[in-house]
Parts: C-alpha cells; sequence; structure tokens
C-alpha cells in the first residue's frame, strides 16, 4: 500500500526535460546522418563553450541555474509529502484514502441539523471544518458538529487522531 506520494511532478519535469534534450540530439544527428543542415550547428557551439570563461556571466548564470534546480528536486525528494492513505488503527495494515477520510467526516458534519453545507480541510494533524447553516442563532451547532465528526472518527479509529477545529458561518446576520 502506498501511504506517501510518488513524486509524479518532479519526476515528469525531470524527464520532460531529459527527452527535449535528447529528441533535440536525436534530431541534428539524423540531419547530419542525411547531409541536411542541423538546426544546431556542432562547430558553432563547441567554439562558444570554448571561447566561454569561468569567469563570464553566462556560465556562471547557468550554473547557478543548474544547482537551484537540482537542489530543488533534491529537496522535493527527501521532503515527505501529504499522506496519499491516512493509517488505520488495528492488526492489519489498513488505510483510508485521504479523499475518502474528508467525505466522511464531511459527510458526519452534514448530518447535524441546521447544517446547510460543510467542508471538511485535512491537515498533518487537524482537522478544520468550516459549516454554513440558515440559522440566526448558531448557539450550539459548533459543538453539535464536533460531536459528530468525533463520533466518526472513533468509528473510523485513525492512527494519529486529528484535532477538531470548527468555524461556524450564517447565512443570515442577526438584525
Amino acid at each position: 500500500m502506498k501511504r506517501h506520494p510518488r513524486r509524479s511532478t518532479p519526476a515528469t519535469l525531470t524527464a520532460v526535460v531529459l527527452l527535449t534534450g535528447c529528441a533535440l540530439v536525436a534530431v541534428v544527428a539524423i540531419q547530419l546522418i542525411l547531409g541536411q543542415a542541423p538546426w544546431i550547428s556542432y562547430r558553432t557551439v563547441a567554439e562558444a563553450l570554448h571561447d566561454a570563461r569561468w569567469s563570464d556571466l553566462i556560465p556562471g548564470v547557468a550554473g547557478g541555474v543548474a544547482v537551484l534546480l537540482g537542489l530543488i528536486l533534491l529537496v522535493a525528494a527527501l521532503l515527505p509529502g501529504k499522506l496519499t492513505v491516512l493509517p488505520l488503527q488495528g492488526e492489519l495494515n489498513s488505510g483510508a484514502s485521504r479523499r475518502s477520510y474528508r467525505s466522511t467526516l464531511r459527510a458526519a458534519a452534514s448530518t447535524v441539523d441546521g447544517v446547510a453545507k460543510a467542508k471538511v480541510n485535512l491537515k498533518r494533524h487537524k482537522a478544520s471544518a468550516k459549516v454554513s447553516t440558515d440559522r440566526t442563532n448558531t448557539a450550539g451547532l459548533a459543538d453539535a458538529v464536533r460531536e459528530a465528526i468525533e463520533r466518526r472518527l472513533d468509528q473510523i479509529n485513525p492512527a494519529v487522531r486529528p484535532t477538531v477545529k470548527i468555524k461556524v458561518h450564517a447565512a443570515r446576520s442577526r438584525s
């Protein structure tokens, strides 16, 4: 079971850059084999690189950009991302997808009397719910929603129980 993201965005960007470079080299090589004028002249590139000095601006900027991109890819590979499957307690290696976890908590919040709409966001150790109501008096609604979400968390039994934060938005204002 894959619990962590697969880092597909950095891998895809790296693959696209390498593929573009390889395709360009292949096109130029094929043009040279067929006796056509290549898009990029090998002689022009070789002369430009031969004439470049380490103290020039262009090699310094290119090296800085390469180092920066390398560091970004290294950080993306080493830092843990959001869990895609949230672990559940129990003897078996079980988990719930982030999407289903969020939707079941939203459904629990929506069952509370007076809640018109609910939205749940999951952070590392926090579940925050924003609920909208048509009521003018919202006293006790936040506590009722918190209790409903905590009951659902008791049923789900996550390995790491998030703290629950509730915000209530009344559609009508008091007059």
